[in-house]
């Protein structure tokens, strides 16, 4: 199952200051030009300058710049993979990446086993099922305009299901360090994202077998 989301990237902040005219009766205060010779704040050395690969306008959220996550879980929700990208990249484009970066060997699916792979709408296309049925997945995508309402019950005919990979991500949003992107280097990012995914998978297991 895969999803895709956003986050904001971080960035440097500016500050700017104004004075009235007339004399002046005290020392003005030094300027942040005066500290860092550039003019920008002392903040943006440790918290990390604006920009870095993998980031685009958000379209979803005025333009601003962020990072979309392309998430693989299992059906209990354990991530599997994770990718990241620019927030304007299509996520049918991440589609083929995000299956390709399991970091545990797939078993080979068989008939009588056969594994099962859940889409939202963004999948809806002809790209997205290419790339399943190149994975040797049986697709389960969304169909646009699904989840009309049914003119007699006044119901959902096909709801939506994709709560568990939205909670795989509320779950991976807990860990501050990538909740809001401050890492300039992708690979920082990405490296991160796995790591919250190890802890979500450790400690869901851990309390499973303290109930049992």
């Amino acid at each position: 199952m895969t999803v895709r989301s956003t986050a904001p990237s971080s960035g440097g902040s500016a500050l700017g200051s104004s004075s009235a005219s007339g004399p002046r009766w005290w020392t003005p205060a030094p300027t942040w030009a005066a500290w860092t010779g550039n003019g920008k704040p002392l903040t943006g050395r440790w918290q990390g300058a604006a920009g870095g690969d993998l980031i685009g306008p958000n379209p979803t959220d005025r333009g601003k710049r962020g990072v979309k996550r392309s998430v693989l879980v299992e059906a209990a929700g354990g991530p599997l993979a994770v990718v990241i990208a620019g927030a304007n990249v299509h996520d049918t484009k991440l589609l083929t990446a995000t299956l390709d970066a399991l970091v545990v060997t797939r078993p080979a699916p068989m008939t009588e086993q056969p594994q099962h792979l859940c889409l939202d709408k963004g999948y809806d296309n002809p790209s997205g099922e290419a790339a399943v049925a190149a994975h040797g997945y049986v697709p389960h995508i969304q169909r646009i305009g699904e989840e009309k309402l049914d003119s007699a019950a006044g119901e959902k005919r096909f709801p939506a299901r994709r709560w568990v990979v939205e909670r795989t991500l509320a779950w991976l949003s807990k860990c501050r360090a990538v909740l809001v992107r401050y890492d300039k280097r992708s690979a920082n990012f990405v490296g991160l994202l796995k790591l919250a995914g190890a802890l979500v998978r450790y400690r869901r297991l851990h309390r499973l077998s303290l109930l049992r």
